[in-house]
Formats: structure tokens, C-alpha cells, sequence
């Protein structure tokens, strides 16, 4: 494993992204890439872990009542279509920078998927992008990026927006 002169590793190191379909998850994405990738993929040595936690259809079709049942079917194909699309999204975005990612798409809570793989893969950082939310929306709509960083047994990356 080599590292710098002061000590810090700079290679072979588990790096665990969550991945969401959203601007800014791929915004953290690119950043990941060109921060601790060698362009043309040449002597890349870090792993490139990607998850995507898929909600469950329950937890998103919140309804009740005559015919309730009958939507979580659709729900849940919805679900999974937007995974499928993520994660294609995801490995064309890596391959354009000659990276293979670990893929894994886990169903459940998107604050306790990524504790749960965080821990898994023994992941080195965690990497979040951040969807710069206000202390009320962040209130109302729970951060996961505040999650991980105060509950993440590992150093976690907030990937902020990039400004035009």
C-alpha cells in the first residue's frame, strides 16, 4: 500500500458512495472520480463500492383505504425501474473514467443501508452528495448526509454542489 510522506494512505482504499438518482449523487460521483481516480483508469487501486438503497414501496405509497393494496405493485416496479436506471446511469458515468464500480441496489431506509454497508465493505470514506437543504427542509424531509456524518463508524465525504 503506498502512501504519502506523512504517513496517509493514498491507494487501496475502500471508497463507498451513495448512490441516488439525483443531480446531486452524480455530482459526487464525478467528484469522486476525478479526485481519487488516475485518468485512463492507469494504476487505480482504490475500490469504487456503489450503493443504492431502494426504499421500500410500502414506506413510499403511503395510503389507505379501498385499493390501497393495489398500488404497491406499481409502486414497487416504479421502484425498481429507477434503480435500474440509476445504476446504468452510475456505470456509464464510472466507465467514462475507465472505473469498475462494485454495484449493490438494497432494499430499505437509506440511512441504515449505508451504515449496514459502510460496515460490510469496510469502507475507508463514506461519500454523500449534499442537496444543500435548509435546517427546516433538512428538518422536515430527515438528511441523510447529516445521518452519516454524526452516525458513520467511518470519515464521511459531503459532496457539495458545484457552483457554475
Amino acid at each position: 500500500m503506498a502512501s504519502s510522506s506523512n504517513g496517509s494512505r493514498i491507494g487501496n482504499m475502500v471508497l463507498m458512495l451513495a448512490l441516488s438518482n439525483s443531480e446531486t449523487s452524480y455530482n459526487a460521483l464525478e467528484w469522486t472520480l476525478e479526485h481519487f481516480f488516475t485518468p485512463m483508469g492507469s494504476g487505480n487501486r482504490n475500490q469504487l463500492v456503489l450503493i443504492h438503497a431502494k426504499r421500500l414501496a410500502s414506506s413510499v405509497a403511503k395510503v389507505s383505504g379501498p385499493g390501497a393494496t393495489e398500488i404497491v405493485p406499481d409502486v414497487e416496479a416504479e421502484l425498481r425501474k429507477v434503480a435500474m436506471e440509476t445504476v446504468q446511469n452510475a456505470k456509464a458515468i464510472c466507465a467514462a473514467h475507465w472505473v469498475t464500480p462494485l454495484v449493490e441496489v438494497i432494499e430499505g431506509d437509506p440511512k441504515v443501508v449505508l451504515m449496514e454497508a459502510a460496515k460490510r465493505y469496510n469502507a475507508e470514506i463514506l461519500i454523500v452528495g449534499s442537496h444543500g437543504y435548509g435546517a427546516i427542509q433538512r428538518f422536515i424531509r430527515g438528511s441523510v448526509s447529516n445521518y452519516c456524518v454524526n452516525n458513520a463508524e467511518c470519515p464521511v465525504m459531503v459532496v457539495k454542489k458545484r457552483k457554475s
